[in-house]
This record gives structure tokens, sequence and C-alpha cells, in this order.
């Protein structure tokens, strides 16, 4: 069923990481002798308090796209327990993958640059956020499914 607890963490998840093309993965940093903010979607140079873009990380922005459609995906799968349990663990892999990824894009812009607490944007965390929540959904669904299974016993 749609209305159950799951589907809550799962809409979450997915709004958490449509997040990242709201908030800085880093910000006010300087680059190159630049003030810029590194963001999925690229690079900003702030001049004069605007922000003016001068990179774009087009693959990064593509699959922050797919990975935040991924727990909405996973929702309407509700006939198939156990396949939103793969697809659940899915995409945790996912996730984490795409953390690594993200944070190394951080790591060329910024260069030798040591990133202080700061200058790290709610970007960075906001994966750590949302494979929490498909956890929990994942356990919901555990949860759900051995009800089920109990249910069938009955019978």
């Amino acid at each position: 069923m749609l209305q159950r607890i799951q589907s809550i963490y799962l809409l979450a998840a997915s709004v958490v990481m449509f997040g990242l093309f709201l908030f800085p993965l880093a910000h006010n940093i300087y680059a190159e002798g630049k003030l810029v903010n590194v963001t999925v979607t690229g690079v900003y140079e702030i001049v004069n308090g605007q922000e003016k873009h001068i990179e774009n990380f087009t693959a990064l922005t593509a699959v922050t796209a797919i990975i935040a459609l991924a727990p909405l995906a996973v929702i309407f799968m509700y006939k198939n327990r156990k396949k939103q349990i793969n697809f659940c663990y899915i995409a945790i892999l996912a996730l984490i993958g795409y953390s690594f990824w993200m944070a190394q894009t951080v790591k060329a812009v910024v260069g030798a640059i040591t990133l202080e607490y700061q200058n790290m944007g709610v970007g960075l965390f906001l994966t750590s956020l949302s494979i929490i929540l498909i956890i929990f959904a994942f356990k919901a669904i555990q949860r759900d499914e051995k009800l089920v299974r109990s249910a069938d016993r009955l019978r």
C-alpha cells in the first residue's frame, strides 16, 4: 500500500536528494585566487555578491537527478516487497558511490586546501541523511513482509 510509513521515508529521501540542487556542497572557498561556491550543478565564482557560473558538472547533475528519483520509483513497487528491499540495497550502494564521487569532485575543485567546518555546505551531509532514511524504509518494508508472511501462515 502506498500509505505506509516506508513511503514517507522514501519520499523524504527523494526530497532530501533534490535538496542538493538548492544547497551548496562547499561555499566561500578560495580556489585559484577566486572566491567560489561548489554545487552539484557546477562551480560559481562570487563577484560583488553575485554568483557567476564558471564550470559545469553535467554528469554529476544528471546522476543527482537519477539518484533522487530512485527512491520515488521504489515507492511504486509496493506490490512486490522483495523487489523493494533489493532496490533499497541498490539505492544505498548507489548513494555511497555517489557520495564518494561528489567528495572527489569537491576535492578536485578545492585542490590542496583543507575544507574547514565553516566552508562545508549543507549538501555534503544530505546524502548521509538520505541513506539513513532509506535504511528506515528498508526496515519498515521488512516489518511489512514479516507481517504478511505471518498472516499467510494463519490462513
